[in-house]
């Protein structure tokens, strides 16, 4: 394993999240949430080792309690970590969740005059399906207390922009397998390989020192490839005198890391190191001024004016950098889109591309969190052109 990091500091704790919810259902008048969206879930319980990729959980917050809707495939699972945690119940009655939250809803509030119930808002995220909203209102219209349903959008996403220290650390420990990583594959990879090849690679080096899985699938981008920012790896030979794109993560005590490099096979063209040049003084502008109170906005706009100054105006296309977290994708964006400010605790990526279709493409990504005065980065592998 590549990193060993103190448990201690890995240790999280639902009940400040449940808090974090409550206080804001508070101040949007809101009573109860009912949580669908995995992810969410697992961020709001802090449950480890419980939650896979299905959709089969469904989480009750009150004020006064929680309680995790489950079926018996994690039942065992749920009640383990439940145990530890103290602060989520499990139920894994075997009912549809439209109706076990609207049966616990009304225990909860069997006290209370009908008037009073029906002035509760009971939020809900907004990743339900119509099909689901409908068979919640269905469900509570069959018992005696109904809440008010209040669809939300992006209610809890927005409350996980802001990480907490063992999140931090957690994405630490995702990084240094990365990093790790990419020490072990510039030392692998040659001529004559294949994408695919190099990708299998990388990604088995990952699970082998201390990833429980992938944060995505491994971009690995040769020649021409590399102008594509999301292409798949495939047959394509890597050739001497070209750049490879390689855009990887590990996932590691529940959370995702994400990077890019870009290697150069042999001494590179001199567009070739123009190119190189003009994103690493992108990168390196943005990383030194992301604080508190700037905006992704601004951020992106000024590393398109660092890439235009180097005679490659127009050439990235994506925003240029997003969040990070449980999901590879977060909030916030460092976006043309996000004219919010940036806050502490906010973890986000640092990612300008130059792309010439029919030439080449490069990357050069970091990630890291917004601290009260600057901005820390977690990736260590370096900034220096790589050649092999």
């Amino acid at each position: 394993m590549c990193c060993s990091p103190d448990s201690a500091a890995l240790a999280a704790a639902a009940g400040p999240r449940l808090d974090r919810l409550r206080a804001a259902c508070a101040d949007a008048g809101m009573g109860a949430f009912f949580v669908r969206d995995t992810s969410n879930i697992a961020w709001l319980t802090a449950f480890d080792g419980v939650f896979d990729d299905e959709d089969a959980h469904a989480l009750l917050v009150t004020p006064s309690d929680a309680v995790l809707h489950t079926d018996s495939r994690y039942s065992e699972a749920a009640r383990a970590a439940a145990a530890r945690e103290g602060a989520v119940a499990v139920d894994d009655a075997r009912v549809a969740h439209a109706k076990f939250v609207a049966e616990t809803f009304a225990a909860r509030h069997a006290d209370r005059p009908s008037v009073e119930a029906e002035a509760i808002a009971l939020g809900i995220e907004d990743s339900m399906s119509l099909a689901g909203f409908r068979a919640l209102e269905a469900a509570f219209a069959e018992v005696p207390e109904r809440p008010k349903l209040r669809e939300t959008s992006d209610f809890i996403v927005n409350l996980r922009a802001v990480k907490d220290v063992q999140e931090i650390a957690r994405m630490k420990a995702a990084q240094a397998v990365t990093d790790a990583a990419f020490a072990h594959i510039v030392g692998y990879m040659r001529p004559g390989m294949t994408e695919r090849e190099v990708q299998i690679e990388l990604e088995d080096f990952m699970r082998r020192h201390g990833a429980e899985g992938l944060a995505f699938p491994s971009i690995v981008a040769a020649g021409a490839n590399g102008a594509s920012p999301h292409a798949i790896p495939g047959q394509t030979v890597l050739e001497a005198g070209q750049c490879v794109v390689l855009d990887f993560g590990a996932r590691a005590h529940g959370y995702c890391s994400d990077m890019t490099r870009t290697v150069f096979l042999g001494q590179p063209s001199q567009k070739m190191r123009d190119a190189y040049a003009a994103i690493r003084s992108a990168n390196e502008q943005v990383e030194a001024v992301l604080k508190p109170g700037v905006t992704g906005k601004a951020m992106h706009e000024l590393a398109e004016r660092a890439l235009a100054d180097a005679g490659f105006a127009g050439k990235m296309g994506h925003s240029l950098g997003h969040g990070v977290g449980i999901d590879i994708h977060e909030q916030p964006a460092l976006s043309p889109r996000n004219e919010q400010p940036l806050v502490p605790g906010n973890v986000v990526t640092v990612e300008p591309g130059i792309y010439l279709p029919g030439e080449f493409g490069m990357r050069l990504e970091d990630f890291g969190v917004i601290t009260p005065d600057g901005f820390e980065v977690f990736t260590r592998s370096t900034h220096d052109p790589v050649i092999l």
